[in-house]
């Protein structure tokens, strides 16, 4: 029960899961274009520095998060060179603030959207493209018209996976943004905060069923749509 005897979830809790739909939804949408052209450039294209890309582009995995949250921070922190120039140019502060939280979703999950996106694009025959483009159609109509529908199944299973592993990073986010309720406190900064004080483990085991049961709609929603978009795909 919470704590007024009325909800499941008390104020706290409901703002904890609130601000990670909206940070995980928001570090999703905002790089997922960034993460299809990303993906088709290393599918698809020679060019010096791809390994390099590539690294780049997977390095999050690799490192332990609270190091990429640490590197977020003196980039985008207000004392940093992008962050410094983002406030003074356009008075975005990214550092303990929400949106600074959804950066640190955002790079945390780009590996596996560019992965899930990648796979779909390498499984597209090239000579498809290529017959459409000695048809005369450009290189952009091509991509809209041939290899972007072919890759819709991919492209959504990617943005479920960022999605979910948004919801679920911790490390990045509270080295980045801190943990502040209402601001920067997501689902596990918030399990984490609860455990930290005496009769918090009620509070900290009902958000982690919240946390699994998003992750499993999500995992299924993923499943189901994607099946749906291939079997349209197939149909045309």
């Amino acid at each position: 029960m919470a704590a007024d005897g009325a909800y499941w979830l008390g104020p706290a809790e409901w703002q904890a899961v609130r601000l990670s739909i909206q940070v995980s939804f928001w570090a999703t949408a905002a790089s997922l274009p960034l993460g299809i052209f990303t993906a088709y450039a290393l599918a698809r294209w020679d060019f010096i520095g791809k390994q390099l890309l590539n690294g780049l582009v997977h390095l999050p995995l690799i490192l332990p998060p609270v190091v990429t949250g640490y590197l977020l921070l003196l980039t985008f922190g207000r004392r940093g060179p992008v962050g410094e120039a983002l406030e003074q140019w356009f008075g975005i502060v990214l550092s303990f603030r929400w949106t600074g939280a959804a950066v640190a979703a955002a790079v945390m999950a780009f590996p596996l959207m560019v992965r899930a996106i990648r796979l779909a694009i390498e499984a597209v025959d090239p000579k498809l493209e290529q017959a459409a483009s000695t048809l005369g159609a450009s290189r952009m109509w091509v991509f809209l018209t041939v290899t972007l529908p072919l890759i819709l199944p991919g492209i959504i299973a990617g943005a479920i996976l960022a999605f979910a592993k948004a919801m679920g990073e911790f490390g990045a986010t509270i080295t980045f943004v801190s943990n502040i309720p209402g601001q920067t406190q997501t689902i596990p900064s918030a399990i984490y905060a609860f455990l930290q004080v005496p009769g918090g483990q009620e509070a900290a085991g009902r958000l982690v069923l919240i946390a699994v049961a998003i992750a499993m709609l999500a995992l299924v929603l993923s499943e189901f749509v994607a099946r749906r978009v291939a079997k349209r795909v197939a149909g045309a």
